[in-house]
């Protein structure tokens, strides 16, 4: 991971910054799905196109129908994000609505999460989990009858040639279970994953029955992704306006800090760092200053997103969403503070710090299938607009800051007047423990609406 930014300051402009890694994970697209089996597939995600549902039942088609108008709407983005050590697979649909009469109304967004019990992946965890609980077990009791004096004795060699236990790390994952950890493979298609190679298994790495767990290296690859979606044939879903589809693969964010200004020496810093993202340093601070004059939200959203202007998707679950600017959304995420700041005593001479708002999603409803908290997922970037306009994987490269946003106002408005997406962001908010029930009762698969917040100010 990038070193983090040092606190000296150097008055050299020389000096190399290192980038610093956030917590985000950016969706870019990446060329058009010719492919009729990853179009049919749910494991692959995309930009655009027909939705592939995991679902054994078609959800209804009234899913994708505008709350405002009552007609079907294209498909933004579908996203594979199965949370990390779940036996769900799960994705992520996303539609928009482009009728002009629709936009800076509620409902003209919508978002689903579809969940599907993969009972084959499922055995694959608990054979994981009772691996990992002997191994503990077999640790705390070498601990227990203390250090072997002489590793070359005859007992010392008859249990190197016995059975060990081995444990498979899946990249990305924790030994601790995690509500919020992201499954290894979010967003990837089928053909990206593949099994683990031998030199990745330890060396005492072996199952009981004296093979290594790559014999089931074959199957690994149905145990990590969507099986065969539901088919659109003959349903009203194959007849939905649809814009081009294009994969949408992930990168990891850097955000190349600021250069530092040349101050006294004298001068005292005091710097607001946080690092509340389990060692990834976000490289902002989540607190964001009242201003009159200038929207600083706005200029903040542009200075983040210009590290990386193809980015279509920000995804952090149990994250910070990036606010587009200052409206209802963003007094309803970022509260303004409850307590006045005190005043400056002219004995004192002391500088009263200005009130700052802070992250605080506790006004949104909770999951109304099992009342837990909604938490931020994920949210779209006005580039999906570009890309889904005209199909271009690079539309925004080369362009200044002024010219990118004229050229995100004018895929807003649209090309004939009556039809263009009018938004900044899009939020979506998902269900803390990814509930799967029904009537009450746990289920082998659920198709669920989640919350959604728009930013519609441009």
């Amino acid at each position: 991971m990038p070193s983090p930014v040092g606190d000296d300051w150097s008055d050299s402009d020389d000096d190399a910054l290192d980038e610093i890694e956030t917590s985000v994970t950016l969706g870019v697209p990446d060329g058009q799905i010719i492919s009729q089996t990853d179009l049919s597939d749910g494991a692959v995600s995309r930009l655009g196109g027909l939705p592939a549902f995991l679902t054994s039942r078609e959800p209804s088609y009234t899913s994708s129908q505008c709350k405002v108008c009552s007609n079907a709407m294209e498909l933004l983005t579908q996203m594979w994000c199965p949370f990390e050590d779940s036996p769900m697979d799960r994705a992520l649909y996303i539609w928009g609505c482009a009728r002009a009469q629709c936009q800076k109304k509620e409902g003209s967004i919508r978002a689903w999460r579809a969940l599907r019990y993969n009972a084959e992946y499922a055995a694959k965890l608990e054979k994981k989990r009772e691996k990992q609980k002997a191994r503990a077990e077999a640790d705390k009791q070498k601990a227990q009858k203390g250090p072997i004096s002489n590793p070359f004795s005859v007992k010392y060699l008859s249990l190197r040639h016995q059975p060990l236990l081995i444990v498979i790390q899946m990249s990305g994952a924790s030994t601790a279970s995690n509500p919020f950890g992201l499954g290894s493979h979010i967003f990837s298609d089928a053909t990206s994953i593949k099994p683990m190679a031998s030199s990745e298994v330890d060396d005492d790495a072996v199952d009981e029955g004296g093979e290594s767990d790559n014999e089931s290296s074959s199957s690994e690859q149905s145990l990590l992704t969507a099986m065969t979606s539901a088919t659109l044939e003959d349903s009203p879903w194959k007849q939905t306006l649809s814009y081009r589809p294009l994969y949408l693969k992930t990168i990891s964010e850097y955000i190349a800090p600021e250069p530092k200004p040349k101050i006294p020496m004298s001068a005292q810093i005091i710097e607001d760092n946080d690092d509340s993202k389990g060692g990834k340093n976000t490289g902002w601070s989540e607190k964001y200053e009242n201003s009159l004059d200038v929207d600083l939200v706005f200029e903040r959203f542009s200075n983040r997103v210009k590290h990386e202007a193809e980015q279509c998707i920000r995804y952090d679950l149990n994250g910070v969403p990036l606010p587009f600017s200052t409206d209802k959304v963003f007094d309803l995420l970022f509260p303004a503070p409850t307590t006045l700041p005190r005043a400056v005593m002219k004995a004192d001479f002391m500088v009263v710090p200005t009130a700052k708002r802070t992250y605080n999603p506790s006004s949104l409803s909770p999951c109304p299938n099992c009342q837990s908290k909604r938490v931020f997922e994920c949210q779209l970037m006005p580039n999906t607009i570009n890309v889904l306009r005209d199909g271009s994987t690079d539309s925004t490269k080369n362009m200044s800051d002024e010219e990118r946003r004229k050229a995100v106002q004018k895929a807003l408005k649209g090309s004939d007047g009556n039809r263009g997406m009018d938004w900044g962001t899009c939020m979506v908010f998902s269900c803390e423990k990814d509930c799967c029930m029904e009537n009450g009762q746990d289920a082998r698969e659920a198709w669920r609406e989640e919350h959604v917040l728009v930013q519609w100010d441009v």
